[in-house]
C-alpha cells in the first residue's frame, strides 16, 4: 500500500475527487490559498465529459457545451486567466421534420423590454399561432411562485413538467413545439420525465429572467484545449497536484465515524484533512457502492435513487461545404422522447474555419435507444436527420466521423428526485459536495452551477480549516423590479391565505 507524500502541519491536505468544472474550481482556489490539494480524476485527462480530446489529429468532444449570457463566474474566471476562448454571441434556430420552426435573435442587441416580454416578442416563431403563444401567460404565476427555495423545490418537484404545463393551460401545440424541445436539450429528457421544479428553474435562468439570458457563445475549439489546459497549468503553478487515471474506490473515516481521514484509489491511499466530491451522479453511485464508510450513511445510500441520461455525440466531416444558416440549432420531432442539436463547426471552431468540407457536430440527448446501434447504423441515421433540416446534407458524403456513446452521462432531474439530491454539507464534518446536481441557493444551472458549487465547497473547506480567504462568487443577476414586486405580492397573498387556513404549506 502506497501513501501520498505527507504535508507539513501548516498546510491542510485536501483531496478533490473529479476534475470537471466543480473540481477544478475548488482545487484552483484552495491551491491559491496555500492548501496542499490533490485532484483525483478517473479519466485520462482533466475536464471529464466537457474537455474533449484529439483522435488522429482531429478534435472530438462528448457533446458541444454552450456558454450562456448569465455565466458570470465562468466569464470572470477566463478573464482572470487572460483567456479569449469564446466566439461572439450567436443566433440560433430550431427545426422539426416540417422544417425551420424558430429563429432567435441576439436578444442583447434588441431594445430592452421588461422580462419575459422580450423573449416572446423578439423570438421569430415561424408556425406557432398567436393564440398558442398566449396560452403560456397563466404559467407566469408558477414562474413567479417558484423562488428556488427548498420549499419551492419540494412543492414543484412532486409533479412532472408536462403535468405543470397542462395544469396551467399551455396548449398542446405550444408544449409540443416550444416547451418540450427546450426540456429535451436543457434537462435532457421529455417533459413527463422532468421535475416541474427543475423545469421552472432551468427555464427561468436561461430564458425568462432577463432578455439577454438566452444569448450564447461557444468555445473556439474544444473546452479542454481552450480553457481546461491553461487552467490546469495555473493550478499546478499554484501548487496543486492533478492525478488522472485515479478512480476512487473508498473513503476511510476516523474512529468516531464523523470525519474522513483518507481517500482510497485501489491500494493507493491519500490522507486528507478535508475532501470534496465533485463528481456526477453516476460516478458517486459507483463510489458509494464500493465504499463501506459511505454506505453506512442513508444520505449516500439514497443517491442510488437518482438517475442520469444517455447522450450520443457524433462529429461528421463531409466532402463539401453545406450552407448552414445559423451555427447552433436544436431539433425536435424526429425521434420520440429524444432531442438533438447540430452545430456548424466551420463557423465556431478556428481549426475548421478553412476546412474544405463541412464539419458538423450532432448530439442526441435521452438517446438510450440509439446507444446500442453500431457506428454503421448511427451515421446514416444522423445524415438523414440533418437532411431533414437542411436537404443539401442528403447529397453530401461523409468522409470521416467519430461516434461517442455516453451512457448515464448527464444529471436527470426526475419528478421526486429532489429529496435525494445532496447539499454541500454531508453527514461527515469534512466531506463536501459540488456539481451541477447539488442543491444550493445560487440559482445558476449547468456548467456555471458546477463551477459555483466548486467554489462554495472550497469556501466550506476554508471555513473548516481557518486558513486563507473565501472565493468571491458573483450572484445571479437580480430579478427585475416588477418581478421582485410580483414575488413579494405572491408571498404576501400566500401568507394571508395560510393565516386564514385556506392554503397549506408553500
Amino acid at each position: 500500500m502506497t501513501n501520498a507524500a505527507a504535508a507539513t502541519p501548516q498546510r491542510p491536505r485536501v483531496v478533490v475527487v473529479g476534475a470537471g468544472w466543480a473540481g477544478l474550481g475548488a482545487t484552483h482556489h484552495l491551491a491559491q490559498q496555500g492548501y496542499e490539494v490533490t485532484l483525483l480524476e478517473a479519466g485520462a485527462h482533466p475536464g471529464g465529459l466537457v474537455a474533449g480530446w484529439e483522435t488522429a489529429g482531429k478534435s472530438v468532444e462528448a457533446g458541444i457545451h454552450g456558454f450562456w449570457y448569465p455565466y458570470r463566474n465562468i466569464f470572470a474566471l477566463t478573464d482572470r486567466l487572460a483567456l479569449q476562448p469564446f466566439t461572439p454571441y450567436t443566433r440560433s434556430a430550431q427545426y422539426s421534420p416540417q422544417g425551420l420552426e424558430v429563429e432567435s435573435p441576439l436578444f442583447q442587441a434588441e431594445p430592452y423590454l421588461p422580462s419575459p416580454l422580450g423573449t416572446f416578442v423578439y423570438t421569430d416563431f415561424k408556425r406557432l399561432p398567436l393564440a398558442d403563444l398566449l396560452s403560456a401567460l397563466p404559467l407566469l404565476h408558477a414562474v413567479v411562485d417558484f423562488d428556488n427555495s427548498p420549499e419551492a423545490w419540494q412543492y414543484y418537484d412532486r409533479i412532472s413538467a408536462r403535468e405543470l404545463f397542462r395544469q396551467y393551460g399551455v396548449s398542446d401545440r405550444l408544449y409540443r413545439d416550444a416547451f418540450e424541445p427546450m426540456l429535451l436539450v436543457g434537462l435532457f429528457a421529455p417533459g413527463e420525465q422532468c421535475s416541474a421544479a427543475a423545469a421552472l428553474g432551468m427555464l427561468y435562468y436561461f430564458i425568462l429572467a432577463h432578455q439577454p439570458d438566452f444569448d450564447v457563445r461557444w468555445c473556439r475549439g474544444t473546452v479542454g484545449a481552450e480553457i481546461f489546459r491553461p487552467w490546469t497549468q495555473a493550478i499546478e503553478a499554484a501548487g496543486g497536484t492533478i492525478l488522472p487515471h485515479h478512480r476512487v474506490t473508498a473513503v476511510i473515516a476516523d474512529e468516531g465515524g464523523d470525519r474522513i481521514t483518507a481517500v482510497m484509489c485501489g491500494e493507493e491511499r491519500f490522507e486528507a484533512d478535508a475532501v470534496i466530491f465533485a463528481v456526477g451522479i453516476t460516478g458517486l453511485k459507483k463510489i458509494v457502492a464500493s465504499s463501506p464508510t459511505l454506505r453506512q450513511r442513508a444520505a449516500f445510500r439514497d443517491v442510488q435513487n437518482l438517475g442520469a441520461v444517455d447522450v450520443l455525440a457524433t462529429r461528421l466531416w463531409f466532402d463539401r461545404k453545406v450552407s448552414v444558416p445559423l451555427p447552433s440549432n436544436a431539433c425536435f420531432g424526429f425521434h420520440a422522447t429524444t432531442g438533438w442539436t447540430f452545430f456548424d463547426l466551420n463557423a465556431l471552431h478556428d481549426a475548421y474555419r478553412d476546412a474544405p468540407g463541412s464539419v458538423i457536430e450532432v448530439d442526441y440527448y435521452h438517446a438510450n435507444q440509439l446507444l446500442p446501434l453500431a457506428d454503421g447504423e448511427i451515421l446514416p441515421l444522423v445524415q438523414q436527420d440533418l437532411a431533414g433540416c437542411i436537404p443539401a446534407f442528403g447529397e453530401a458524403r461523409i468522409v470521416d466521423a467519430h461516434v461517442v456513446r455516453l451512457p448515464q452521462a448527464v444529471s436527470h432531474f426526475a419528478p421526486g428526485s429532489y429529496r435525494y439530491l445532496l447539499p454541500r454539507h454531508t453527514p461527515f464534518q469534512n466531506l463536501f459536495m459540488a456539481g451541477d446536481w447539488i442543491t444550493n441557493r445560487h440559482g445558476s444551472w449547468s456548467q456555471e452551477k458546477a463551477y459555483v458549487t466548486g467554489l462554495e465547497a472550497a469556501n466550506a473547506v476554508v471555513e473548516l480549516c481557518h486558513q486563507g480567504q473565501p472565493a468571491d462568487i458573483l450572484p445571479v443577476i437580480p430579478d427585475e423590479p416588477h418581478l421582485q414586486w410580483a414575488r413579494s405580492l405572491n408571498q404576501s397573498v400566500k401568507a394571508c391565505l395560510r393565516g386564514l387556513g385556506l392554503l397549506a404549506s408553500f
